[in-house]
């Protein structure tokens, strides 16, 4: 795996709106394996911090999301990626 796969992997894993399925369906990593990637990348502090917070987080497990959530991404992200830099 790439440097960089491995750090969008790792950015991915951190959003709260990102679920484990679209880690698997773009870099075919399941959530035992994004599990123990983090495990080796992170300091233990910051593993510990990133599992505590993703431990049962709907929006991080498709099984337990709302009904109707479909997306990888905040309704949002479309409007903030068009933002330009002000001069």
């Amino acid at each position: 795996m790439l440097d960089r796969d491995t750090d969008r992997i790792i950015e991915m894993a951190w959003e709260d709106r990102t679920p484990f399925d679209a880690i698997e369906a773009q870099f075919g990593y399941t959530e035992k394996q994004v599990i123990d990637l983090m495990r080796r990348e992170l300091k233990p502090v910051s593993f510990r911090n990133w599992r505590a917070r993703v431990q049962g987080r709907s929006t991080k497990h498709r099984a337990i999301r709302e009904e109707g959530v479909e997306r990888f991404r905040s309704k949002m992200q479309r409007v903030i990626s068009k933002n330009k830099p002000s001069k």
